[in-house]
């Protein structure tokens, strides 16, 4: 597991790194929060469900992290996001990560990068297995936009000590936004 988590971390490192370029910017500057960051991993198991339109598996919500890399472990449809405001499902690729930007990112880009609404379903017949290695900056980091990218638009986001940030979104309900959208000016 050790390993796997090494390993992890710079996928991870390597993402924000080219993220950081494809917004102008040294590949060090979102590399940073990632390289001593707190990388927390779960796996949820999803039983098949008879009555899997009755219940949900995880409700729709965003990720206080930077990043989440997910891997889909069988060929089940369990992950959706909400794109345009409908629900779209994420066919499973074996072997490929999925990769969610975290609120983190977005306060950092300004909103260029945008945290994404997911949610998981139950399937009727068969379990669904996802593991998710999340990757939050250390605490005492302050979240907020970096300073390169304030142009025209100015700053959209407070900024915030993470910590507090994660507190925060732990202590409320798992319905949406609602943390993001009050962290905006």
């Amino acid at each position: 597991m050790e390993k796997y988590s090494m390993e992890l971390q710079k996928v991870a490192m390597c993402l924000t790194g080219m993220m950081a370029k494809n917004l102008g910017l040294e590949s060090e500057i979102l590399m940073k929060p990632v390289e001593n960051c707190i990388q927390t991993m779960r796996m949820n198991y999803y039983p098949p469900c008879p009555h899997a339109e009755k219940v949900l598996g995880l409700s729709p919500h965003f990720d206080a992290v930077g990043l989440t890399l997910l891997v889909q472990v069988n060929e089940v449809n369990g992950l959706h996001i909400k794109k345009d405001e409908k629900w779209v499902r994420i066919k499973p690729i074996l072997g490929a990560f999925v990769v969610n930007i975290g609120d983190v990112i977005e306060i950092m880009s300004n909103g260029i990068y945008k945290s994404i609404e997911h949610r998981a379903v139950i399937n009727t017949d068969k379990e669904h297995l996802s593991i998710e290695a999340f990757h939050d900056p250390e605490y005492g980091t302050k979240t907020g936009l970096l300073p390169d990218l304030v142009k025209e638009n100015g700053v959209k986001y407070k900024t915030i000590d993470y910590e507090d940030y994660l507190i925060r979104s732990s202590n409320i309900k798992v319905d949406g936004k609602s943390l993001l959208d009050k962290m905006k000016l």
